[in-house]
């Protein structure tokens, strides 16, 4: 269906994620940095960020992606205890940012509403 990139240096989860994503019909390429993540994302028609762990500087790429002109729908998710993560992701132009048990429970349906834009 669509080119997903997934960045979440997170291996358990992370595989978690893409298998979901995977068994939804999409085509996901994993991605452990940032650097790596903001080329596949110039190619992805979904972007799908783990906000948090500190090293994926998730904000700082959608907010560089956006500001190079990147239009890719940006789907971030967080611990429910950092609040300003989350804040701070809104703000750097994420579509959608949620809860990681969201996360885990919705992510291919959080998908496809992007994805339909």
């Amino acid at each position: 269906m669509a080119r997903v990139a997934l960045l979440c240096p997170d291996l358990l989860f992370g595989s978690k994620v893409e298998g979901a994503l995977r068994a939804a019909g999409h085509e996901v390429s994993v991605h452990g940095d940032p650097e790596s993540a903001r080329e596949a994302a110039a190619g992805a028609e979904l972007l799908v960020v783990d906000l948090t762990v500190p090293e994926t500087e998730g904000p700082e790429l959608v907010g560089s992606l956006r500001a190079a002109g990147e239009d890719v729908p940006a789907l971030g998710f967080y611990s429910h205890v950092e609040q300003d993560v989350r804040t701070r992701a809104e703000e750097a132009g994420f579509d959608r940012v949620v809860p990681r048990s969201r996360m885990a429970r919705e992510g291919p349906a959080l998908a496809e509403a992007l994805l339909r834009g």
